[in-house]
């Protein structure tokens, strides 16, 4: 990949900042963005994640709800790459795919034509048994290399090695680490991380220098954390921002356990968001009226206010 790329984009970040967000949103999107002043939260502000220098939208699309041996519940109800253009031109720029969601093919034709500097692309390689349909597992360079040709694009802004449990997860994986931090050196992907299902995984990250982006699961009730207390999750997450991971928050919605309940989808939102120390959240959109309902809910949110 041609390091203009990575500089270019560094000018684009620079100018929406600035406030030439036109760049990268549409219309409306650039209403929300361009709000001086506001008290209230902004799902499209532009978010540094940790050191890592990638900038994006606060609010971003995960793309593997019950995400599955290559399927999710939108590739499986055929909503996938309409649901993904609907929310980048809702002005959603943060797309969270998998090698177990089975979404790369719909992200790259949901994008087709789109400037790809404008958005961020982020998946995550399978380590484990289970989780796709081969029983291989070959070294992070030719996944990501499958992975750059399923997206059609010559790089990915960050490549994570997914659902680590173990809290000796960083000897076992270090060969891919290395490898995925060759890769990073030739500009092939821009960032490096995990996504943790455990709090003994997430343990083992803070002092962990590789780690520039981590999703972790969060919400108020502990819900699909593995019944780990949040006030004992929470000051995790603080160590994991003040060492200058960028952090992710998932499962906010507790893997869609309360996706009925409309007082406890707002509770979370406030409490994540509130904490200061997450800055982004991925949400699995099934419909293309969620998408609306986040953005709506999102902009009655104070600021950092608990």
């Amino acid at each position: 990949m041609a390091r203009r790329k990575l500089t270019r984009r560094q000018f684009v970040a620079t100018t929406i900042a600035a406030g030439a967000g036109s760049l990268l949103y549409g219309k409306g999107a650039l209403a929300a963005s361009s709000r001086s002043g506001s008290q209230t939260e902004d799902p499209f502000r532009i978010v540094t994640l940790g050191k890592s220098g990638i900038k994006t939208t606060l609010l971003g699309m995960g793309t593997g709800f019950s995400g599955y041996n290559r399927s999710s519940n939108i590739t499986r109800s055929g909503v996938a790459e309409s649901l993904i253009r609907q929310a980048y031109e809702k002005g959603i720029r943060f797309f969270d795919c998998a090698d177990s969601y089975g979404t790369h093919p719909y992200t790259a034709a949901a994008l087709k034509g789109v400037d790809r500097e404008s958005y961020t692309l982020s998946s995550k390689i399978w380590v484990a048994s289970g989780g796709i349909p081969e029983s291989e597992r070959p070294d992070a360079n030719i996944v990501v290399d499958r992975f750059r040709k399923e997206l059609k694009t010559d790089y990915l802004d960050m490549v994570q090695i997914h659902c680590m449990t173990d809290p000796g997860w960083t000897d076992k994986q270090k060969k891919q680490m290395d490898i995925l931090e060759t890769l990073k050196a030739k500009n092939i992907i821009r960032a490096h991380g995990v996504s943790v299902h455990s709090l003994d995984a997430m343990e083992a990250c803070v002092e962990n220098p590789w780690i520039d982006v981590i999703h972790v699961r969060v919400n108020p009730y502990g819900d699909t954390m593995d019944k780990s207390d949040p006030a004992k999750v929470i000051p995790v997450i603080e160590k994991l921002h003040k060492a200058g991971k960028g952090v992710i928050g998932m499962k906010l919605i507790g893997n869609g356990n309360f996706k009925n309940d409309s007082a406890k989808i707002d509770a979370s939102l406030k409490y994540v968001l509130g904490l200061g120390t997450v800055d982004m959240i991925i949400v699995g959109f099934e419909l293309p009226e969620q998408i609306d309902n986040y953005i709506g809910r999102i902009r009655k949110l104070p600021v950092n206010k608990l």
